[in-house]
């Protein structure tokens, strides 16, 4: 079975709604702007994000976008939008474009990828 395309994801996500498919976007754009030389890849329903090693993925639902930070309970929170009480994964739900900053899920991408490179 063929592995699933980047792009064919986002077509998928477009079909859940524009505000999911814009999320997405915005999170990768994010992303990409903080670590140019990151890959992605389709796994679990997402797009993961490697730089190194895997250190968060985007996952849309019906409701809302969640970023997904497999090494989370890692991660200082010191603004309290992590989610979750799991031993590892903590989570980020943005409902909005606007959830992208006011979440500052930018500070939270370079902590994912150290917390992620700490266990390596």
């Amino acid at each position: 079975m063929a592995t699933k395309t980047v792009q064919a994801l986002l077509d998928d996500v477009h079909l859940l709604g524009n505000d999911q498919y814009s999320l997405v976007e915005s999170v990768r754009a994010l992303v990409k702007g903080q670590f140019p030389s990151v890959s992605e890849e389709v796994k679990y329903g997402g797009v993961l994000f490697s730089s190194g090693v895997q250190f968060c993925g985007v996952f849309a639902y019906k409701e809302h976008v969640s970023v997904e930070f497999s090494h989370g309970a890692r991660i200082t929170d010191p603004f309290g939008h992590l989610e979750g009480n799991g031993k590892g994964r903590r989570h980020i739900k943005l409902r909005t474009t606007k959830d992208v900053e006011a979440k500052n899920l930018a500070h939270y991408l370079p902590l994912a990828l150290e917390a992620a490179s700490r266990t390596a």
